[in-house]
This record gives C-alpha cells, sequence and structure tokens, in this order.
C-alpha cells in the first residue's frame, strides 16, 4: 500500500457506533462519539443512580471518584495526586485563571492559534482584574524552532503572569512544541498552562514529562468518554492556590476534591470513562492511531485536490500521529466566524456532511477529523460535491 492509499479499515469498527449512517461525520474533534460500549456503561450507572440516589451520592462517591482519577491519569502519564476531574477543557482554564492571582500589572500571552472560548475566557479575567491579554502571532506552517523563538521573544518577565499554549490546536490542527516551549517559559520563571484537549486518546502523552504548571486535556474526544470528562493536571507548588469555580462540600480537603466535589453534578461519564479506555486497547491503542492519522491525511489530499490545491498547499500538522487536517478555502470564503458557521451548516444541512469550518487569520479553513468509523468515501463524497456547493454559495 503506497502512501497515496487510504488505510485498511479496522473490521467492523462502523458497527461499534451509533451514528446516523447517512450522514458523513468528519467531525469527531468536535464532540466525539461514544461506542455502544461505553454508553451502556454509563447508562448502567445512571440506572445505579436512580435506583438508590442516597446511596449513589453517599461517601462510597468519592472513592470511585478518586479511582477513576487514578486510571485515567496513569493513562496520560500524570500525576493521579496533582490531578482533578473536570468537565472540560475551557472550565479548567477558567479555574486556573481565578486562581492566578493576576493584578493590574499582569498579562497573560496566548499564540493566535488558542481556542476561541479559552481566548474569551482570558480577556473576561483581564477585565475582572485589571490584566491585559496579549497575542503573539505563530505563522500556519511555521516550524518548531520558529514557534519557540517566536513565543520566547513574546515571553516578558516580571510582566508575563501566565501563557497559554496548546498542544494541539483546535482550529489549524497544528502540533506544537509544547515541552521546548514550557522550559524555556519556566526558565523565566513564567507559568504555563497547557491546553490539550485533543490529545488524550489520539496521541501518546506523558504529562509529567511536559512539565507543565497546568495541564489539561478532554478525554471526551479522542478517548471515547462520555461528554464532561477531562483531566487537570496541577504542579505541586500551585495546588494551595487552585480555588474551585464553585464551593462544595468537600472544599477544605483542597485540591483536588475540592474540585471534584460538586454536589449533584452527574458523575456518571467519569465513572465510565475507563470503559472509553478499555474500548480502545481492546481494538489496539497503536492500530486506531495508526489508521485515524494515515486517514486523515488521506481526506486532506482528496478534498484539498478537490479544490484545486496541490499536495504542498496543504498544511501539515508538524508532526506524526494527528486525526485532524485542514484544507484552506477559496479566497473570500468563510472569513469570518458568522460565515464559517454558516458554511458548516449548509453542508450539513445540503450534503449530509458534518465537518467543522473555521475562520483563522483571514481564510476560512475547513477541518476534516478521522475516526474508525469513517470511511474513504465519506472524503470522496465531500470532496465531489463540495466544489459546487461553494460556487453556488451566496454570502
Amino acid at each position: 500500500m503506497s502512501a497515496e492509499d487510504p488505510p485498511r479499515p479496522i473490521p467492523g469498527a462502523r458497527l461499534l457506533f451509533s451514528l446516523d449512517p447517512a450522514v458523513s461525520y468528519l467531525n469527531h474533534g468536535s464532540f466525539g462519539a461514544l461506542p455502544f460500549s461505553v454508553q451502556r456503561a454509563q447508562q448502567r450507572l445512571r440506572d445505579e443512580m436512580e435506583l438508590n440516589p442516597m446511596r449513589f451520592f453517599g461517601p462510597g462517591l468519592v472513592d470511585r471518584v478518586v479511582h477513576t482519577r487514578r486510571h485515567l491519569a496513569a493513562f496520560l502519564g500524570a500525576d493521579p495526586d496533582g490531578s482533578a476531574l473536570i468537565t472540560n477543557t475551557t472550565a479548567a482554564v477558567s479555574l486556573v485563571l481565578q486562581s492566578a492571582g493576576l493584578g493590574p500589572s499582569d498579562e497573560v500571552l496566548l499564540t493566535d492559534h488558542a481556542y476561541g472560548a479559552v481566548a474569551m475566557a482570558v480577556r473576561r479575567e483581564c477585565r475582572r482584574t485589571g490584566a491585559t491579554a496579549r497575542t503573539v502571532a505563530v505563522p500556519l506552517g511555521a516550524s518548531g524552532p520558529e514557534i519557540i523563538s517566536r513565543v520566547r521573544s513574546a515571553l516578558r518577565p516580571g510582566r508575563t503572569r501566565l501563557l497559554i499554549v496548546d498542544q494541539l490546536t483546535s482550529a489549524t490542527a497544528t502540533l506544537l512544541p509544547v515541552t521546548q516551549i514550557v522550559a524555556a517559559a519556566r526558565a523565566q520563571g513564567i507559568p504555563v498552562l497547557v491546553d490539550a484537549a485533543h490529545v488524550p486518546g489520539m496521541l501518546p502523552v506523558d504529562v509529567s514529562a511536559i512539565g507543565a504548571d497546568f495541564w489539561v486535556g478532554n478525554l471526551h474526544k479522542w478517548a471515547w468518554a462520555p461528554r464532561g470528562t477531562s483531566l487537570l493536571t496541577v504542579a505541586p507548588e500551585w495546588r494551595r492556590r487552585i480555588e474551585p469555580l464553585v464551593v462544595s462540600w468537600d472544599h477544605d480537603q483542597g485540591f483536588p476534591l475540592a474540585v471534584e466535589s460538586q454536589g449533584t453534578l452527574d458523575y456518571t461519564p467519569w465513572l465510565a470513562a475507563p470503559a472509553g479506555i478499555f474500548a480502545m486497547r481492546t481494538l489496539g491503542l497503536d492500530a486506531i492511531r495508526e489508521h485515524n492519522a494515515a486517514l486523515a491525511a488521506y481526506g486532506q489530499r482528496v478534498v484539498g485536490g478537490a479544490l484545486g490545491l496541490a499536495p504542498a498547499d496543504l498544511p501539515d500538522p508538524g508532526g506524526p500521529g494527528v486525526s485532524m487536517r485542514i484544507v484552506p478555502l477559496p479566497s473570500g470564503v468563510a472569513t469570518t466566524h458568522p460565515e464559517a458557521h454558516a458554511l458548516r451548516q449548509h453542508l450539513a444541512d445540503k450534503l449530509s456532511v458534518e465537518v467543522a469550518v473555521h475562520a483563522w487569520g483571514g481564510r476560512g479553513l475547513l477541518r476534516l477529523s478521522a475516526q474508525i468509523y469513517n470511511q474513504p468515501d465519506d472524503y470522496h463524497l465531500l470532496a465531489e460535491r463540495l466544489p459546487t456547493l461553494l460556487a453556488e454559495w451566496q454570502w
């Protein structure tokens, strides 16, 4: 099989999911999708909860959450005693920002690849505290050394209070050299929060080796956990300073229980999350990752070619194993967030294709995801019909 051929499918993979067969679902990166086995595991937990809520939410719940946290932390190479389960990455970002103690003379530094909701959270906290939000531009396709140099040059010791950097960006599907960026920032005494929303499940990761002050990743995307399952890891020197967004009964226990204990929160996504990892291991983690990365690259070539893009025009993710690829749209198409949203909805309505569309840097970007339930024909269908749809689309 040549590099131009699609990967061999994993037998029976499509039947493991309950996705609508009439829809080409090429957007796993947004909300994930659960195998039947994980759906059933969560439903059993919901049934248990409704059978006797007092027993479910009783003292044994803390032990179950701690056990689950240890399991998930081990999967990610994170310190289980320095990690907390939390609903999603953006909630974790708000938690860290609130705990950072920002003041009027401080700034938070992001790259222009930062996730939109994260940038919004930073701006809100800066308005509240008088701090400043600042962005460093990183060109699409920049090399690792160039990215490190640009971020390092933008740091201002004594003023930059927090650096937020993506491990794998959402809109541009780019791997950033976070280990080296973290080392460069911490050498200047600047704390770093790594937004790794897309990493768990998609890429092998050793969180402890990255060395960030804060690292957070969603398991409800590529690790097949129910939605609302993320892990936030905090360096030892910061754990006493973490204040939960909501105070509940285990507040005096400190991090991580103070963050995890949230009264009548639905804990079933967390408790069912190990079932997703089990399902992946049953099929073979390496096989899944290799299939998805190869299929995403194939889909990018197919769709990009239909839009007249040569292979050299297709952005490289900057490293192996990435299961999302972007295809630049024609000039003038989906250059604003409202236009990108409208095009995404139009693709869903007219082509029965679910795909992410982002406006970034004045250019519309089509983001293709690949998961084991996808087939090469999903991308061929989009490639065949997309040029006509774009030509007829009225902005």
